[in-house]
């Protein structure tokens, strides 16, 4: 038998890497379409530790009937050809959980996503046959079992450190996620030709390498009547803007079934949900704030109308995904003379913050995941202690058509924290929740709307919103941070839906 140690040590220092790179890299794959809740990634973790299980039991028997370099070397090659193959085979799967998201059909979405997932468990059981099967090799007396076998483990467990890092920081914010899972299976199939014969296998890695000039295919939905004309993977999402023929545009995002910023190049008004916060802070009774903060800012539509019509208003405008405030100001037309962006977390940033605003906007559900620590007691009770007096928090609401369920916990949440809650019911699918310390007077919302210090355009609207108003939804639980069950709201609500229970 052939015992090469230091070529054994660089291959489990490989697959350790390109073990933990993969999980990175496919539950970056899976959140476009399903989200980055902890659900997901639990069922991504789940995957790969029963993949492991499974090669580790099978690599101690291969290992036993095969005992040499070239048959660690095959399985290894076989296990970087198939992890090149996930992203390529994933699609279909993907394209089908798109479809399903816009059909609401909860089996073809949760199938999709078991599919890809097996389709990743496969390379995975192969990676980790490789773990028992390099002890073997490794291994040349009884007596140093402990030794090598420690020593494996610990090369295994740095390559792990390392695939995790240049996963999460180097590789999918530079190359993108398609390219990640082919640069992992790229020194996988490199690692192993040197020990397989024939001159044949130096051709695996040249042919993955190859893969890399392909540009991966984009998530989202075709829309009549409207080009692509900028899309880009970022570090936290897929992002594209839309351009219709009236010069209209659309930001979409990840899975393309909700559009997160619209421009009119004609108009500051979008005839959507955006407009409305333009009046409602005027609910307070104490005017145009002076200040106000935009969290989830996206591409910028609210903080461009603010800049228009109240060029007074210091506008704080907060985006996690720095790279669409760049979309903004080069598509949508982001910029005003008293607009201040900043790339941060909603929360943290709040939380380091000093400044009182007369308006705190929130614009971060995103479905059909959001974050659960901006739904709680204790991330509203920080908005209220930023707020001057009588100043309005207002939180938009997506959720699914016809379920009420997210709202009613948002309102129940804020009520705990808030004297004065109301509702603007935008749409079947749309909701503004207004919340203050002080009464929210729709008289003053309509006596605004009578006034010449408002902006013409801005008067039916206000006319329009103040009929809206009505009291805040009852029946939700009260979130916390030790207690936001936020990813389960979401999928039962679109379980109900597609279950026909409207």
């Amino acid at each position: 038998m052939i015992r090469r140690p230091g070529f054994v040590r660089l291959i489990a220092f490989v697959v350790g890497s390109s073990s933990l790179g993969a999980e990175i890299a496919a539950a970056r794959l899976l959140a476009p379409y399903f989200g980055a809740s902890t659900i997901i990634w639990a069922n991504t973790i789940a995957t790969v530790l029963v993949a492991l299980s499974v090669g580790y039991a099978l690599g101690g028997r291969l290992a036993d009937r095969r005992p040499g370099v070239d048959g660690l070397c095959t399985v290894v090659m076989a296990a970087g050809l198939l992890l090149a193959a996930v992203p390529f085979a994933a699609d279909p799967f993907l394209g089908l959980a798109l479809r399903a998201l816009g059909a609401l059909s909860v089996g073809g979405f949760a199938g999709s996503l078991v599919a890809v997932l097996a389709l990743v468990a496969v390379p995975v059981t192969l990676l980790g046959a490789v773990a028992p099967y390099a002890n073997r090799l490794a291994l040349a007396h009884v007596a140093e079992a402990g030794t090598v076998t420690g020593s494996l483990y610990a090369i295994s467990t740095a390559g792990s450190l390392v695939g995790t890092f240049a996963a999460a920081l180097l590789l999918i914010p530079v190359i993108g996620t398609h390219r990640t899972f082919l640069v992992f299976a790229f020194a996988l199939t490199a690692v192993a030709a040197p020990g397989l014969r024939g001159r044949r296998y130096a051709l695996a890695p040249a042919a993955v390498a190859a893969l890399l000039a392909m540009p991966p295919p984009a998530p989202g939905t075709d829309v009549a009547g409207a080009r692509v004309i900028y899309s880009a993977e970022t570090q936290y999402q897929y992002a594209r803007v839309l351009q219709f023929a009236t010069g209209e545009r659309w930001l979409e995002l990840n899975e393309g079934v909700a559009i997160h910023s619209l421009y009119r190049p004609w108009s500051y008004l979008t005839g959507g949900y955006w407009d409305d916060f333009l009046v409602l802070p005027l609910l307070s009774g104490r005017g145009v704030p002076g200040r106000i903060a935009i969290l989830g800012d996206a591409a910028g539509t609210v903080a461009r109308a603010y800049g228009h019509y109240f060029p007074g208003t210091r506008v704080d405008a907060v985006e996690l995904d720095g790279a669409l405030s760049t979309i903004g100001r080069r598509f949508f037309g982001l910029r005003g003379p008293r607009l201040h962006l900043s790339t941060a977390d909603a929360r943290p940033w709040l939380a380091a913050s000093s400044a009182r605003y007369g308006a705190i906007f929130l614009d971060a559900y995103r479905q059909p995941y959001i974050p659960f620590y901006l739904v709680t007691r204790e991330f509203f009770a920080l908005a209220r202690d930023h707020l001057r007096k009588g100043g309005t928090l207002i939180v938009n609401v997506g959720h699914v058509p016809g379920s009420d369920s997210l709202e009613k916990v948002v309102s129940a949440t804020l009520r705990a924290v808030f004297a004065h809650v109301a509702r603007d019911r935008v749409s079947a699918s749309n909701s503004l929740v207004v919340a203050s310390e002080s009464p929210l007077a729709v008289g003053a919302l309509s006596e605004a709307a009578s006034s010449a210090t408002l902006p013409g355009d801005l008067r039916p609207l206000a006319r329009q919103v103040a009929g809206d108003i009505s009291p805040a939804l009852r029946g939700g639980a009260v979130y916390t941070d030790d207690r936001a069950p936020v990813e389960w709201l979401t999928d039962l609500s679109l379980l109900g839906y597609a279950a026909g229970r409207r």
